[in-house]
């Protein structure tokens, strides 16, 4: 009986390598999935933040038709926005409606070739 203790002790003294490598393993897989979940909320960050700026640059074209105080003639435009030193480029489209005495503005907000943000509204004649 005092034999087997002993020898329970001796093997009992520290970890083998099979359980030191599963550990690292374990520990590998959680920081890799901690570092993409990070990378995902950065992502999502840099991304809400083109979206502001983008929603700023369609609101300031919108408003501008609005303050106009007449009403905008059919077609489309592309006007270059800057906010927060970066330029985007804003495409405005003018559309008929079934009332003539109201008009359809789309703001498109494009980062390059990318869009970011697209608002509409009505405009009537004053």
């Amino acid at each position: 009986m005092e034999r087997h203790t002993r020898n329970l002790h001796r093997h009992s003294r520290g970890f083998t390598l099979i359980e030191v490598l599963v550990a690292l393993a374990i520990v590998a897989i959680a920081l890799l999935a901690g570092g993409k979940a990070m990378n995902a909320l950065t992502q999502t960050a840099g991304r809400q933040g083109d979206v502001m700026l983008a929603q700023l640059c369609a609101e300031n074209q919108l408003a501008a038709a609005r303050l106009s105080q007449q009403l905008p003639g059919l077609g489309t435009s592309s006007v270059a926005c800057e906010q927060a030193g970066r330029i985007f480029d804003v495409r405005v489209g003018v559309f008929p409606t079934p009332n003539p005495d109201f008009r359809r503005i789309d703001a498109h907000v494009f980062d390059g070739a990318t869009p970011l943000l697209r608002l509409t509204t009505i405009i009537g004649r004053y």
